[in-house]
């Protein structure tokens, strides 16, 4: 990956990352139930829905699962308003631990898994995600196609040269055989027998090619490091409904690769670490403790900033005075420290005062006025 200031940084090694587009209606009712379903079935531990005002124009619902019996996930989805087109919606999901292939794909912490569902669609084509999508028929139209495709980096491309014409058991989709975690991760493309040449012609810009009768995984952009174009490419893929596992293993190699996050994948990421609301009653106690923790540390530090600030002033303070002794200089008379409008004490009068219950009075304070003397006694004897 280049060094440079706009180079992205790479997906962590317990992220899992995919974006998709929502074609039928009501994207977020359908979110809505099949989380109530999976909560309700124990497949998720809890969800949360965000709510809407903190969160426009988007909707962001948050899941939580164990995975392996003790590996805990949070996931977090968010669904774009709608246009034309459907909603698109962006999930990143994170583990406590390196994610494992074996691990089931985060989609199905908030999607139904249903055949023909309306959520799984490809975002920047709308093709399938795990499923056969046949090239077009237009040249022009394959080379815009697989350009695109080349350089997205939020899915795993993989072109795929039908020798012959294939029969029933060649249209089995290659996310049968995928790891689970892969099976939402992955579009594939099916060129027929004579679209070999416009196929190769598409991605010659990409310094890749599909070899008659197999495949090849597309490097995405950036091109992650570690990628060979001869090493991604299957010389022959039989479709006879036997697992692909040449193809199968250059996806799971493609995968592991380290690769940079997409565009708005950053953003994502951030959102999920940092403004995550569905906690356990653990997790809330840890992040009030954490709080404490902060509290008092940045109050220990303002109090030892405060306390060396005033011994720097006294010891200046000192060493202005021996200055002016030593050249004779009159010494400067420290000014007096400003009035205040009041004093603490008169802080706590009043803070009691409030907490004084009704009714009660205040004793008045004693009056400062000098007393008058006392009238002069006459004597009542007489003078002789």
């Amino acid at each position: 990956m280049p060094n440079s200031p706009t180079a992205r940084p790479p997906i962590p090694s317990t992220v899992w990352l995919a974006r998709g587009r929502h074609t039928g209606s009501g994207a977020d009712e359908a979110l809505r139930r099949g989380l109530r379903r999976l909560k309700d079935g124990g497949d998720i531990d809890d969800f949360l829905e965000l709510p809407a005002a903190g969160t426009a124009p988007d909707l962001v619902f948050e899941s939580r699962v164990r995975v392996a019996g003790e590996v805990t996930v949070r996931a977090r989805l968010s669904l774009a308003p709608g246009t034309d087109r459907g909603r698109e919606w962006t999930l990143v999901a994170e583990a406590e631990r390196p994610w494992e292939q074996s691990w089931p794909s985060p989609a199905g912490m908030f999607w139904d898994q249903e055949a023909d569902a309306d959520w799984n669609h490809d975002a920047a084509t709308g093709l399938r995600i795990g499923e056969i999508n046949p090239l077009p028929a237009d040249d022009k139209a394959v080379r815009r196609l697989l350009r695109d495709c080349a350089r997205d980096a939020w899915h795993i491309h993989v072109v795929v040269h039908e020798a012959m014409t294939t029969d029933e058991r060649g249209r089995v989709p290659l996310a049968r055989w995928l790891p689970p975690c892969l099976r939402h991760r992955v579009v594939e493309h099916r060129a027929t027998p004579q679209q070999s040449r416009v196929a190769n012609w598409a991605l010659r810009e990409f310094g890749v090619q599909v070899p008659r009768g197999g495949a090849v995984v597309l490097p995405g952009a950036p091109v992650p490091e570690g990628y060979d174009a001869e090493a991604f490419a299957v010389r022959a893929v039989f479709l006879d409904g036997t697992e692909p596992a040449g193809l199968v293993g250059a996806v799971a190699r493609f995968d592991a690769l380290p690769r940079a996050l997409p565009h708005g994948g950053r953003e994502a990421l951030t959102a999920l670490r940092e403004d995550w609301h569905l906690l356990t009653l653990e997790e809330e106690l840890a992040r009030e403790r954490a709080l404490v923790a902060m509290y008092a540390e940045a109050l220990k530090a303002m109090t030892e900033s405060r306390d060396l600030y005033r011994e720097a002033a006294e010891r200046a303070h000192e060493a202005l005075a021996a200055y002016q002794e030593s050249s004779g200089t009159p010494p400067t008379v420290r000014p007096p420290a400003p009035r205040t409008a009041s004093s603490p004490f008169q802080h706590l009068t009043r803070t009691l005062e409030r907490l004084r219950p009704a009714g009660t009075k205040t004793r008045p304070a004693p009056s400062r006025e000098p007393e008058e003397p006392a009238p002069e006694r006459r004597s009542t004897t007489s003078d002789h």
